[in-house]
């Protein structure tokens, strides 16, 4: 019993110890206002939809009340990327995603395609502004 008694006195003490010896210290962090600068140019980078360097997979072309259709069974379906309807003339399209990569499109076109098994995954070309 005593034996117990000083193992648990010698690890309380221990643990006491090390507590005891704990420092505070302050970090001061500072930043490159360029930074800030950079990371809204990445922010809108990702949000331009048209950029040729992405890839999108097309799903529909056709009609305008078909595309509606096939663009609210998708939405029905899948939840992972967004849908949009386009024109072209002469149809309507659904295109789908907004992909960096061609792979990350593969991966969702093998998905895509058990419902919507004429889709296939195109780089759309830059609009002009006019």
């Amino acid at each position: 019993m005593k034996h117990y008694i000083l193992k648990a006195f010698a690890i309380l003490s221990i643990l006491f110890f090390t507590e005891a010896q704990a420092q505070d210290s302050n970090v001061t962090i500072s930043k490159n206002n360029k930074i800030d600068a950079l990371l809204e140019l990445k922010k809108e980078a990702s949000l331009d939809e048209t950029s040729s360097k992405k890839y999108k997979i097309q799903i529909f072309s056709g009609s305008l009340e078909e595309a509606r259709k096939s663009n609210s069974n998708y939405k029905l379906k899948f939840s992972k990327w967004k849908s949009t309807l386009e024109f072209e003339t002469p149809n309507y399209k659904i295109w789908v995603g907004n992909f960096r990569t061609k792979l990350e499109a593969d991966r969702a076109l093998t998905e895509i395609k058990k419902t919507f098994e004429h889709a296939f995954i195109f780089k759309p070309k830059k609009k002009k502004k006019e």
